[in-house]
């Protein structure tokens, strides 16, 4: 018998050697996922004002509530004018302040000492089990942190003298346990300066547009002193039946399913933009929060997939169920 032609023999060996060492199959980058890299219990859940809607907002109480929860409240803070910080949201006290005179209800903390800022009664309004609750000083919060490590809090500035601030801060020994919370940059920069060792949130809020703005300007600082970043957003499937109606009184949206067809993602901001500002984030090793505007707790799933990596909420206790059942599909 003749042996096969040489050109016949050097395929055959190759054809027999693919299936001895097979090709390796092309590398694909998994997309990042928050249960791969953050252990459920180290999930960071903000409790809006302190408790979200389970307590009064802004005192001791709600900030009790948030901690028991494991959660790190939030608290917004404003100055008396006698010079006293205080915990409280509003420029007034029209919204928080129950049966109060017209007149007294169009001023805020800023007008009053903290010897009148005590006769206010900042819980009744929040329903009679909360009746008698006051506005608590940063101070007497920084008092109940002292020597607890494990209790954190975000601290948005309203109205605040940094260097008395910091101040209390180093007094109480509460620098890694306070997160310094502003939509303004700078004075992110400038607290820093101050306590270094504290940790930063820059919040931010709008369309597209204006965050891709905002954003341009602080990547030219290298993100300088930020540790975290919040975005607030809206689902676009509980948007409201108000801003739907208003859209179909001017005559800018007819349907329903129009308007699904106008923003196919399931938020105001685009999937792909969260997507990338959650890359761009973890590579600069900065918290990727957000707080979405809703009850539906079932979007933190969504918000997971697409790389956020903490939730702040009005809804804590809901919050963390659902963080826990995400897991638990995982």
């Amino acid at each position: 018998m003749k042996p096969f032609p040489k050109i016949i023999i050097a395929p055959v060996f190759f054809a027999s050697t693919l299936w001895l060492f097979p090709a390796e199959a092309p590398s694909v980058e998994k997309a990042w996922n928050i249960v791969d890299h953050v252990p459920v219990d180290k999930v960071i859940v903000q409790s809006h004002r302190g408790a979200g809607v389970l307590a009064e907002e802004n005192t001791i109480a709600a900030f009790e509530t948030g901690w028991s929860l494991g959660t790190w409240p939030e608290c917004d803070l404003r100055t008396t004018r006698d010079g006293v910080i205080v915990t409280f949201h509003d420029g007034n006290f029209s919204r928080v302040v129950k049966g109060i005179a017209p007149e007294m209800a169009k001023l805020g903390v800023k007008d009053v000492t903290f010897e009148d800022l005590l006769k206010l009664d900042v819980g009744a309004w929040k329903g009679d089990q909360f009746f008698g609750r006051k506005v608590s000083t940063i101070s007497d919060v920084f008092k109940v942190m002292q020597d607890r490590p494990g209790r954190r809090l975000y601290m948005d500035i309203k109205s605040v003298d940094l260097r008395q601030l910091a101040g209390e801060v180093i007094k109480y020994k509460v620098e890694k346990q306070v997160v310094f919370t502003t939509s303004r940059h700078q004075l992110i920069r400038e607290w820093k300066k101050l306590v270094p060792e504290s940790e930063t949130l820059l919040w931010m809020r709008g369309d597209e547009e204006a965050l891709n703005k905002t954003l341009r300007e602080i990547r030219k600082t290298g993100f300088e002193g930020i540790t975290q970043l919040q975005i607030h957003i809206f689902p676009t499937k509980t948007i409201g039946e108000a801003l739907e109606m208003a859209a179909i009184q001017a005559g800018r949206l007819k349907t329903t399913i129009e308007r699904e067809k106008a923003n196919p993602n399931q938020f105001t901001i685009s999937d792909d933009f969260l997507r990338k500002l959650g890359d761009e984030l973890r590579t600069r090793n900065i918290l990727f929060q957000t707080l979405p505007y809703t009850s539906d707790t079932s979007v933190c799933s969504d918000l997971f997939d697409l790389g956020v990596a903490s939730i702040a909420t009005d809804y804590p206790d809901a919050v963390l169920a659902e963080i826990r059942k995400y897991y638990s599909r995982k």
